[in-house]
């Protein structure tokens, strides 16, 4: 490393973000960047650690545990102390197609497993990897690059979201004539729509990246879903491949009493129209509104974040959101060594933003809603909520179990439901008739990710359910790896 003792002389930094009052009166990015001086001090705390396990990318105990797509960390991080930043670019591109998406929306599991971390506070990775694409951009590095000679073979990529476009993207390398197929007006899927503006910027960030695709030779075909806009049995005559990257859209719902009334929606579509508006610069008939009203969040992660953030961003009264999992630990527990991802307390964007706001972090845990409560026009007015403790049952199993004498009423004319998805959508899948697993999703090999119909690929949540935006990117590129042996025999994409 360029500083071998750069781990005992400079603690860790991050960047500012902006103001969270200030910041949730717009749709704008949140984030700022660093002084390039303060930055590389940041960059000189990766320590010459011998084995790296930053870019291992393995599950541990079901979670990630360093880079799933094996990011060369060290490398790009000595690279930024020495000011070789174009250098760095290249060493980030060599395994991330799109770091300007990861080094923005990714948890950063890299960091969870820094070697540094075991006993100090991390290397900012995620803050220096984005950085140097953003840098990248602004220097003019990042153009496009058009595959030298085709091979004359057509793949259909269905989906554009992060799995879709990374496999596009590397098939398109390889040669061959990459065709996407999106049923949404734009094409990125999940970053497009299911990624709020002030997270992942559309205009800036994700459409500029779009655009250098599409001039290497990508074609995008939106407003076209496949099975329903064109018949499966068309897709597979006209193509010598496919790769499906339909994602795992199948929300979780609440089958609870009063669900049926209006105001209760699924987290996708409030965010989806909401985002649609941010970009056309008006709502249409989909868009779901916040203003004024008591919003009730049920489910954390990343979707409940974003819906408590767009929430305020809407200028909503009040704001609640529902866990059912206990408060985790300031602190890695006795059962969560390293190099696991931390299982740890952590306020993001949205609940830093609501306790600026409110004065309190929004969330409650060990609660569960258990029923909802109607005006008499038919729209939710209140949500029932009950703490509960987690017990095991004669199975052995952990079950939610009421207390007696805690259940109350909060008002709610909104309702999300943020409780994540239960597997992708089945009506193009049977019309491919691909087998599936017993959780639903398209059955393939990870790392081959070959289907039941030899010239049809999976990849993302569609093949693995509900992930990271970093696991898609995996998929999408051993996927696209996999299809280009499959067609030419062999292949030399990483």
């Amino acid at each position: 490393m360029g500083k071998p003792t750069g781990f005992t002389e400079y603690l860790r930094e991050l960047p500012l973000d902006r103001p969270a009052l200030k910041r949730v009166e717009d749709w704008h990015e949140f984030h700022l960047h660093m002084e390039e001086k303060k930055l590389k001090e940041q960059a000189a705390r990766c320590m010459d650690c011998g084995v790296p396990f930053c870019h291992t990318g393995t599950l541990i105990s079901g979670m990630a545990s360093g880079c799933p797509i094996n990011n060369l960390i060290p490398e790009w991080n000595d690279l930024v102390y020495r000011g070789l930043w174009k250098e760095a670019l290249e060493r980030l591109h060599k395994t991330n197609n799109f770091p300007e998406f990861t080094g923005r929306v990714c948890p950063a599991p890299c960091e969870g497993s820094c070697v540094l971390g075991i006993h100090s506070p991390p290397v900012t990775i995620k803050n220096i990897e984005c950085t140097i694409i953003d840098h990248g951009w602004e220097q003019g590095w990042v153009v496009p690059e058009a595959p030298s000679k085709r091979t004359g073979k057509k793949v259909a990529v269905v989906g554009s979201g992060p799995a879709g476009l990374s496999a596009a993207a590397q098939l398109n390398k390889a040669g061959h004539s990459v065709t996407v197929f999106e049923r949404a007006d734009r094409p990125g899927g999940l970053l497009m729509y299911g990624i709020p503006n002030m997270k992942l910027g559309k205009k800036e960030v994700v459409l500029r990246r779009l655009e250098v695709l599409k001039k290497e030779g990508i074609q995008f075909v939106c407003n076209t879903e496949v099975g329903k806009d064109l018949a499966a049995e068309k897709l597979l005559s006209d193509h010598d491949a496919i790769v499906l990257c339909t994602g795992a859209t199948k929300p979780r719902d609440l089958p609870i009493e009063g669900r049926q009334l209006k105001g209760i929606h699924f987290a996708m579509d409030f965010l989806t129209a909401n985002t649609k508006a941010v970009v056309s610069g008006s709502p249409d008939a989909s868009f779901i509104n916040a203003e004024g009203k008591d919003v009730i969040v049920i489910g954390g992660g990343d979707t409940g974040t974003d819906c408590v953030g767009t929430s305020l961003r809407h200028k909503c009264r009040s704001l609640v959101q529902v866990e059912i999992l206990p408060k985790p630990p300031m602190e890695r527990a006795k059962d969560n060594p390293w190099p696991e991802w931390p299982k740890v307390y952590r306020m993001d964007y949205g609940q830093e933003e609501a306790a600026a706001r409110f004065g309190a972090d929004p969330r409650i845990y060990l609660t569960t809603a258990k029923r909802f409560i109607s005006d008499d026009k038919g729209q939710v007015s209140g949500v029932h909520l009950v703490d509960i403790k987690w017990d095991k049952n004669d199975k052995g199993q952990f079950i939610p179990v009421e207390l007696p004498e805690t259940e109350r009423v909060v008002p709610a004319q909104l309702v999300l439901l943020a409780m994540g998805f239960v597997g992708p959508e089945q009506p193009l899948l049977d019309a491919l008739k691909v087998e599936r697993d017993p959780r639903t999703n398209v059955k393939a090999e990870h790392g081959k990710h070959q289907t039941s119909i030899a010239k049809v690929f999976a990849a993302g949540d569609c093949r693995r359910g509900q992930s990271l935006v970093v696991w898609a990117f995996n998929e999408g590129r051993a996927a696209a790896r996999e299809c280009d042996r499959w067609l030419m025999g062999e292949t030399s994409l990483p």
